[in-house]
């Protein structure tokens, strides 16, 4: 793996754990006030959740990169030796 697939990897590995860390402790708002969305958080936790998101996505980045220098599978046998 060279440096920019390592760094393209790691960006779209970041993307697609961000949006599945985000829904995690979201509580409504029971009262909203008068043009408030009903579906906006009380509390987003943003950064606690970039914070879980670079850290998950570091250790699955991990696996990745050793998986691929271990020969485990390889991007181009998947796509046909292209």
């Amino acid at each position: 793996m060279n440096i920019g697939t390592g760094i393209v990897s790691f960006i779209i590995m970041w993307w697609l754990v961000l949006f599945t860390v985000l829904p995690w402790g979201v509580q409504r708002n029971a009262n909203p006030a008068i043009g408030e969305d009903q579906g906006a958080p009380v509390r987003a936790r943003i950064w606690f959740k970039a914070a879980v998101t670079t850290g998950l996505t570091i250790v699955l980045w991990g696996a990745l990169f050793v998986a691929i220098e271990m020969d485990v599978f390889s991007f181009r046998d998947i796509a046909g030796g292209y």
